[in-house]
C-alpha cells in the first residue's frame, strides 16, 4: 500500500512542479503549431497514465486534471491535441498488460486457430463484453466530450465511484466464479454494460468492470483478470481510432520524441501498478481506492472552488 500511495503522491508533486516549470519557461520554449509539450510534461503524463489506467481511480480524470494544472488546455486546439495525446500514450499501458498476460493471450490466439477450446471461449466472452461499449461509444462520444470532459463532472465521478466501493457486493456465502474458464455469456454481458458507465470521465473503466464482475458473481481476482483482458480490446480500439484520426496531429503538435517518451513511461508505470494491484486486491479488496477517490474528489473540488486550479 505504501508503495502505490508513494507513487500517487509523487505524481501529484510532479504535476505541480512541472506546471510551475512550464510557466517559468513558456516564453522561450519551442512551440509546435499552437501547442506545447515539455519533456517533463511528457514524463509526468506517461507516469500518471501508467499508474492510473488499470487502478480503479480513472486515468481519464487524472490526465484531464493534470493537463489543466500544466496549462495544456488553454485553447480548443491545445485541448484537442492534449486529449488525443492522453489516449495515444495508452499504448504503453496496453503493452504492459499484454506482457503480463501473454500466456492467456497466446491461449486465445491458439483458440482462434482451433487449438485451444478454453482460449477460444475466453476470447468470445471478451468480444461479448466489448460489444456494449462498441455499440454505444460512437453514439454517445460527442455528447460525452461536449458535456462531461470538465473538472466538475470528473469530481462527481470520483466521489460517486468512491462511495460505491464502500457498498460493493460481498460474494461471501455464495459460490463465486474463481477462474476465467467459468465466465459465461451472462457474466460477460453484465460486465460489458457496466463498462459503458465508465464513459463518464472519473468513473474508471477498471472500477466499473471489476464491480460489474463481482455483481455478476465473479471472485474479485477473476473480475480483475477479466477486466484487464477486456481493457486490451477496449483501450486498443480507442487508441487505434485516435491514432488513425489524430495521430499525425499529435506528432505535429508535440513531436515524436515526447510522444514516445510518454508511451515508454506509461509502459513502465503500468507494469508496476498492475503487478502490485493483482497481489493487493486478493487479500485487501478495493476499500483503499474508495478512500482515495473520495479524498481526491473533495480536495480537487476545494481547489477548483477556490480558483487554485
Amino acid at each position: 500500500m505504501s508503495k502505490i500511495l508513494t507513487c500517487l503522491a509523487v505524481c501529484v508533486v510532479l504535476q505541480y512542479g512541472t506546471a510551475l516549470a512550464a510557466d517559468s519557461t513558456q516564453a522561450t520554449a519551442p512551440v509546435h503549431g499552437s501547442t506545447n509539450l515539455h519533456w517533463g510534461n511528457a514524463v509526468v503524463l506517461g507516469i500518471v497514465e501508467g499508474i492510473t489506467e488499470y487502478l480503479p481511480v480513472s486515468s481519464t480524470g487524472h490526465l484531464l486534471l493534470t493537463e489543466r494544472i500544466m496549462g495544456m488546455s488553454r485553447t480548443s486546439e491545445a485541448r484537442e491535441a492534449a486529449d488525443a495525446y492522453a489516449i495515444i500514450i495508452q499504448i504503453g499501458a496496453i503493452f504492459a498488460v499484454f506482457g503480463i498476460y501473454r500466456k492467456r493471450i497466446l491461449e486465445m490466439i491458439r483458440g482462434i486457430f482451433g487449438r485451444d477450446a478454453a482460449g477460444l471461449r475466453l476470447a468470445m466472452m471478451l468480444v461479448l463484453g466489448f460489444l456494449p461499449a462498441a455499440v454505444l461509444g460512437p453514439v454517445l462520444e460527442h455528447t460525452i466530450k461536449s458535456h462531461l470532459f470538465g473538472p466538475w463532472p470528473i469530481v462527481a465521478g470520483w466521489f460517486v465511484g468512491g462511495i460505491v466501493i464502500f457498498f460493493k457486493p460481498n460474494n461471501r456465502g455464495r459460490e463465486s466464479v474463481n477462474s476465467t474458464e467459468g465466465i459465461t455469456w451472462r457474466h460477460a454481458l453484465i460486465i460489458g454494460l457496466f463498462q459503458v458507465t465508465a464513459m463518464w470521465p472519473g468513473v474508471s473503466r477498471s472500477l466499473a468492470t471489476i464491480l460489474g464482475g463481482m455483481i455478476a458473481g465473479l471472485s474479485i481476482s477473476t473480475a480483475v483478470e477479466f477486466s484487464f483482458l477486456l481493457g486490451l480490446i477496449t483501450l486498443g480500439a480507442a487508441t487505434s481510432y485516435e491514432m488513425m484520426h489524430l495521430g499525425g496531429a499529435v506528432v505535429t503538435a508535440y513531436g515524436i520524441g515526447p510522444s514516445l517518451t510518454g508511451i515508454v513511461c506509461s509502459f513502465i508505470a503500468a507494469w508496476l501498478s498492475v503487478k502490485w494491484l493483482l497481489s493487493y486486491v486478493r487479500n485487501r479488496g478495493l476499500t483503499l481506492f474508495g478512500y482515495y477517490r473520495v479524498l481526491l474528489a473533495v480536495v480537487t473540488a476545494l481547489l477548483l472552488y477556490s480558483g487554485v486550479i
